[in-house]
C-alpha cells in the first residue's frame, strides 16, 4: 500500500518529561507572546493540575491573562465563541490549552474565530480553509490518547445542526506540546483506558490507511509498542510514572502519525456515534477499531498483519489473513480485559445508544470526511450492519 509520492509534517516542538510544564514561559517568549488564555475543563481544573500550569509561570516574564475552565466533553461552537470572547477582552497574545482533546480542539476553534475575526466556525469547515496565520498555540495534555498536541485536525460540536464538524489545516498545529507525567497521574481508570484505546486506534488505522507512508510508518509503529506495553499498567496502577509517561509519548507518536496517513472507518463511525448519542470518541474507538479492521480485512490483511509481532503474544504461523486476524482478536482480548480492569465499554449497548439511533449514525458515517482515506468503500448498509454487530 501506499504511493511512490507522499508529504510528512510536523513543526511541532516536543518538550516530554519531569517538570516539561516549567519551559511554558521560555517557549512563549520564543514566540514573541507574555499573556496566555489557559483553556482547560472543571475536571482538570478539579484536579488542582492548573496548580503545576500556574508555577511554571512563577518569576517569569510571562503571566496567565484568563482562565477559561468550562470547555464541556464535547467542544461546541458556542463554546469555542466564549473562549474567542474571553481572549480578547483580557487582551491576550496566545493560548495554553491544558486537558483532553474537547480543550485543544476547542482551543483551536477559538483561534480560527479569533484570527480570522469571525464568529461563524462553518464558514472554515472542511480542509484547508483557513487563510489568516493563527496565534501562537501551546497544548499541555492531561489524558493519553487523541494526540491532538501534534494534530492538524480538530472536531467540534455543532449544536444548532447536531453533527460534528471537521477542520484540517497545518495552521491548527500547535507550535509547542509539553508531556509532563505530572498531568496525567490523577486521570480515572477508566478515562485512561479509553484514551489509550483512542491512542491505538490512531495508531493502527494510520498503519493501513491510504495516505501511509514510511514515515508515518515509523511513528505508527513506536506508538503501538509504547501502548500495548504500557495501557494496562497505567490503567491498574495509576501512580506508574514510566506508564503514564510511555502512554503519553505514545499517544503523541500516534497524533503525528495519523496526522499525515489519516484514519477511515473506525474514526467515521466514532465521529457520527459521538455526534448522534454523545459516546467519548475514546470509548467509540475502542468499541469499532476489530469491526474497522475486519472491513478492510480483503484489502489489507497483508498490511495488518505485519503489525502481528506488535499486537499478538504469540503470532501465527499462517498466512497473512491468519496474522490479521490474530491482530483483530488480540485487540478485542486487550478491551475484554480492559473492561475487567475498569469498566471500559465493549458494546454500543452499554454506552447509552439504542438500536433505534443505528441507522441515523449509519447515515452520518457514511458521510464522514475520515472515510475518504479508507481502504474498502462502505454503503450505508455495510455500516449499518457494523453497527448492529457492535451493538
Amino acid at each position: 500500500m501506499g504511493t511512490p509520492l507522499f508529504e510528512f509534517y510536523c513543526p511541532v516542538k516536543i518538550i516530554s518529561g519531569d517538570l516539561a510544564l516549567a519551559n511554558v514561559p521560555h517557549e512563549m517568549e520564543q514566540l514573541g507572546t507574555k499573556r496566555a488564555l489557559i483553556v482547560t475543563d472543571k475536571g482538570v481544573a478539579g484536579a488542582g493540575l492548573i496548580k503545576y500550569v500556574e508555577m511554571a509561570f512563577e518569576g517569569s516574564g510571562c503571566e496567565i491573562g484568563a482562565i477559561f475552565d468550562e470547555t464541556p466533553p464535547d467542544s461546541s461552537n458556542r463554546i469555542v465563541n466564549k473562549v474567542a470572547e474571553l481572549f480578547k477582552e483580557k487582551k491576550c497574545d496566545c493560548f495554553v490549552a491544558v486537558g483532553g482533546g474537547s480543550c485543544m480542539d476547542t482551543t483551536k476553534g477559538a483561534n480560527i474565530v479569533v484570527s480570522e475575526g469571525t464568529d461563524d466556525l462553518m464558514k472554515f469547515q472542511g480542509a484547508d480553509r483557513i487563510s489568516r496565520q493563527l496565534k501562537p498555540f501551546m497544548a499541555v495534555p492531561t489524558t493519553a490518547g487523541t494526540g491532538s498536541e501534534v494534530t492538524l485536525v480538530a472536531v467540534i460540536y455543532n449544536e444548532d445542526k447536531n453533527c460534528k464538524m471537521a477542520f484540517t489545516s497545518d495552521r491548527l498545529l500547535p507550535n509547542a506540546a509539553f508531556l509532563d507525567p505530572r498531568m496525567t497521574m490523577s486521570l480515572p481508570p477508566k478515562i485512561t483506558a479509553a484514551t489509550g484505546m483512542d491512542a491505538l486506534t490512531h495508531a493502527v488505522e494510520a498503519y493501513f490507511c491510504l495516505q501511509k507512508n514510511p514515515v508515518s510508518d515509523a511513528f505508527a509503529i513506536s506508538a503501538i509498542k509504547l501502548i500495548m506495553a504500557n495501557i494496562e499498567k497505567a490503567t491498574e496502577k495509576g501512580d506508574d510514572v514510566t506508564a503514564r509517561l510511555n502512554m503519553a509519548n505514545g499517544a503523541l507518536l500516534a497524533g503525528i502519525a495519523f496526522s499525515n496517513s489519516m484514519v477511515g472507518v473506525v474514526h467515521s463511525l466514532a465521529h457520527a456515534t459521538g455526534g448522534v448519542c454523545h459516546v467519548p470518541h475514546g470509548v467509540a474507538n475502542s468499541i469499532f477499531l476489530p469491526y474497522g479492521m475486519e472491513q478492510n480485512l480483503e484489502k489489507c490483511s497483508a498490511t495488518i498483519a505485519e503489525l502481528s509481532p506488535l499486537l499478538c503474544k504469540t503470532p501465527p504461523s499462517g498466512g497473512s489473513v491468519e496474522k490479521a486476524k490474530c491482530c483483530i482478536q488480540s485487540i478485542r482480548d486487550l478491551a475484554d480485559r480492559l473492561n475487567k480492569l475498569c469498566g471500559l465499554p465493549t458494546r454500543l449497548r452499554d454506552t447509552g445508544v439504542k438500536e433505534t439511533d443505528l441507522p441515523e449514525i449509519a447515515k452520518l458515517t457514511i458521510n464522514d470526511g475520515s472515510l475518504v482515506y479508507n481502504p474498502e468503500e462502505l454503503t450505508f448498509d455495510e455500516a449499518l450492519e457494523i453497527l448492529k454487530k457492535a451493538f
